[in-house]
């Protein structure tokens, strides 16, 4: 499983979802300025990252298991 480029992908997609959801929650918990320039990109970023997230892992699942 760990041989496998997609899977791979998988694995730092979540990952950097998961980095920018903390990026967003420890701005958040700051407030100031930076979080109120930055916070809606942030939001964006991490919707968008969930995004490829999802599509990579069922890629994944469909190349691996078949539908």
């Amino acid at each position: 499983m760990f041989s496998d480029p997609l899977f791979l992908l998988v694995i730092a997609a979540g990952l950097s979802t998961a980095a920018v959801l903390v990026l967003g929650l420890l701005t958040f918990a700051k407030g100031g300025d930076f979080h109120k320039r930055n916070s809606n990109k942030i939001m964006r970023w991490r919707v968008g990252l969930q995004f490829l997230t999802v599509v990579l892992f069922m890629t994944w699942i469909y190349f691996t298991k078949g539908f």
